[in-house]
């Protein structure tokens, strides 16, 4: 992701890459050159990260899933003294899922039973993924509990998404799939953009949307 991004960003005139970031680079100079830090990385890395972001006041974009519940409230933390987008998923197409989600739980009511399955390539570590997980909490916000999820690591697969409602004689199925990780690298882009000088909070893909 991080390759795809700097990529991207060549062809951007509105981003300039300051700095850039592999496994063992020092972490404080990359993040004290730039305006906003974009992670996407690993888990283990967060507390590091929101420490020299924190301290010198730089927003944060957070790709990386995997989180444990104290490493998310790190995240929650250092939000409330810098903007942060956080988000299992940057494509606009996925967010967009996510909103058809709880509007399709909500009108469908009760009868119709909801299920999660997803799909990614077979290096993918963390199973559900972080898209999964935030879908289920999406249906949990519309009243549903005791979700399935199933997770398939097969093949070269970038991410594939589906919501399943069986309800009485009658199912509906709400599908992403993604062709390319270039979709969550012109996202994470894009979220860098916006949260540029926002008042600190933790935001979501979907603020950044406006959904």
């Amino acid at each position: 992701m991080g390759q795809t991004i700097v990529e991207l960003a060549k062809n951007d005139p509105k981003i300039e890459i300051a700095a850039e970031c592999d496994l063992g680079d020092p972490l404080e100079p990359a993040i004290k050159k730039a305006d906003v830090a974009v992670d996407f990385s690993n888990a283990g890395a967060i507390n590091e990260i929101c420490s020299i972001a924190a301290k010198h006041g730089k927003a944060l974009v957070i790709g990386t899933t995997g989180h444990s519940s104290e490493q998310r409230k790190s995240i929650e933390k250092t939000a409330t003294s810098l903007p942060i987008v956080f988000a299992s998923n940057f494509s606009v197409g996925v967010n967009a899922l996510f909103a058809l989600t709880l509007r399709a739980a909500e009108i469908l009511g009760p009868d119709f039973a909801p299920q999660i399955t997803e799909t990614h390539h077979t290096k993918k570590k963390d199973a559900p993924s972080g898209t999964a997980k935030t879908l289920a909490e999406t249906l949990k916000r519309a009243g549903k509990s005791d979700i399935p999820i199933e997770s398939i690591r097969e093949g070269e697969v970038v991410g594939d998404h589906t919501v399943i409602f069986v309800g009485p004689k009658e199912r509906l199925e709400l599908t992403h799939r993604a062709a390319s990780r270039e979709i969550f690298g012109r996202g994470a882009l894009r979220a860098a953009e916006w949260v540029a000088g926002k008042a600190p909070g933790l935001y979501s893909m979907q603020d950044v949307l406006g959904l």
